[in-house]
């Protein structure tokens, strides 16, 4: 008999699904309004007819705690909140599959992989350059959600995984979203609401999107080298061993019809019209909705697909991102428990009165932290801005910091987390529509988020140390 001991195998310890963590929040969001008092600020009328906070009108109100029906509730009721959000996701996905049906995307993907076949590492930082530009001076945020099923299909036609392909499209965005040289949606509120002339101080935003860039840039090419060498190093490798694989016979593709060539120019065409709505009209999640899939119809019919084979195709797409798109409500739920407590105000009211005992410069410090975490439940950046600068402005008063050091604290708060928090709609439907599990994202973009974060506190350091201005 040998004495030679068993080995042990040891269990892989299993995250739970994403509806478990997120419905987890909802209760622990519950159980917090039998705890947090409820409070609300009075809104007054800004000069330029906005809705905004008074910052001196802070009370307590009735407590409305929530009870175990509300729990309940809150997901229907999220659903119902957030319901332009998962529509559009359904209506993007299936869209963009009858575009895919007509082949001319994969024969894109092909003959641009071919051209970058020596070149690869040019596509990241091309991408988020690109997109970066669109969320420094639109506001792209919403509206990258329709390129992020492009971005995957070139990265993993070049060796890379879904992961890089969505980072390259929604982190870019970001990049340029949080450093915000010009972006009307942050920037703008938030200065109109501080008595800043709009755009001031664009100086050292534009330094701060270069270093972005740079940060993004590597941390992504990293992550992307390492899968090509060992595609098991993905965070999403589970789900790439499913996928029919991209990889390319760079001497027998299938050439380009004229038919393709058609599509791809519709395509084209749609993108530029859907960048001349947002500028010129302020489109937004239904326009853009309306435009791609007005897309999927076109294209399916010019690529040569029967209106059946179409429809097939609109329901396959929209079925295979039902998980993702259905999680946008669940997310929302949590904003509906602290809504109906009336306890998002009393958060706000705390952390505000945590900046002003901070010394120096490192209440600058505070106001990302406050800011950042005020994201969780306010991520609309127009929204948190005409909720917390109303507050803010006059705190960086009192502590002796610029109002344009208080806007910057908020544009990094605002913008950030918005890459990782489960409460942003932009971030679930990018993932639903990837096929990215949460929690193997978060795996991904935590420890640049933490980068980013200790990036951005340095920043709001130095505005403190040179009074970044003006006022």
């Amino acid at each position: 008999m040998s004495n030679t001991p068993e080995p042990v195998v040891k269990k892989k310890s299993k995250v739970p699904h994403t509806y478990v963590i997120i419905f987890s929040l909802i209760i622990l969001t519950a159980i917090l309004t039998w705890i947090i008092p409820a409070g609300v600020y009075e809104r007054v009328e800004a000069p330029d007819g906005r809705m905004v906070v008074d910052p001196n009108s802070y009370h307590n109100v009735d407590p409305n705690p929530s009870m175990p029906f509300d729990v309940l509730q809150a997901y229907p009721r999220g659903l119902g909140a957030a319901s332009s959000i998962v529509f559009f996701i359904f209506i993007v996905g299936g869209s963009f599959t009858m575009l895919t049906g007509t082949g001319a995307i994969q024969a894109g993907i092909n003959s641009l992989a071919v051209k970058l076949r020596n070149n690869d590492k040019m596509m990241i930082p091309l991408f988020i350059i690109v997109f970066s530009i669109g969320g420094a001076t639109i506001g792209m945020s919403e509206e990258a959600i329709v390129f992020v099923p492009i971005g995957i299909a070139l990265a993993r036609a070049l060796g890379y995984d879904s992961i890089v392909g969505m980072a390259m499209v929604a982190l870019g965005a970001a990049a340029g979203f949080t450093a915000a040289p010009m972006n009307p949606f942050t920037i703008g509120v938030a200065q109109t609401i501080a008595e800043l002339p709009m755009f001031s101080g664009m100086w050292l935003r534009l330094i701060i999107l270069v270093i972005t860039w740079v940060l993004v840039i590597w941390y992504i090419s990293r992550y992307a080298k390492k899968v090509k060498a060992d595609p098991t190093k993905s965070y999403n490798y589970e789900r790439e061993k499913l996928l029919e694989s991209a990889e390319i016979d760079y001497d027998n593709l299938p050439k380009m019809t004229g038919r393709h060539v058609a599509v791809l120019l519709i395509f084209a065409a749609g993108i530029g019209l859907l960048v001349f709505g947002v500028i010129q009209y302020g489109w937004y999640i239904t326009e853009i909705g309306a435009l791609f899939f007005g897309i999927g119809i076109v294209t399916g019919l010019v690529g040569g697909s029967k209106p059946s084979e179409m429809a097939v195709h609109f329901l396959q797409g929209a079925a295979d991102i039902s998980t993702g798109a259905l999680v946008v409500g669940l997310a929302r739920g949590i904003l509906v428990i602290m809504e109906d407590a009336q306890i998002i105000h009393t958060v706000v009211h705390a952390l505000a009165q945590f900046v002003v005992a901070l010394p120096g410069a490192i209440s600058a410090v505070g106001m990302l932290v406050v800011q950042s975490l005020i994201n969780f439940a306010i991520p609309s950046g127009s929204g948190q801005a005409a909720t917390t600068m109303p507050i803010m402005a006059p705190l960086a008063d009192i502590a002796g910091l610029t109002r344009q050091t208080a806007v910057l604290a908020f544009q990094f708060g605002d913008g950030i987390s918005n890459s990782i928090i489960p409460t942003s709609g932009t971030l679930l439907a990018n993932l639903s529509i990837a096929k990215i599990k949460y929690e193997d994202w978060v795996k991904f973009v935590a420890p640049l988020i933490l980068i980013w974060s200790g990036l951005a506190a340095v920043f709001c350091v130095i505005a403190a140390l040179i009074n970044y201005g003006p006022f």
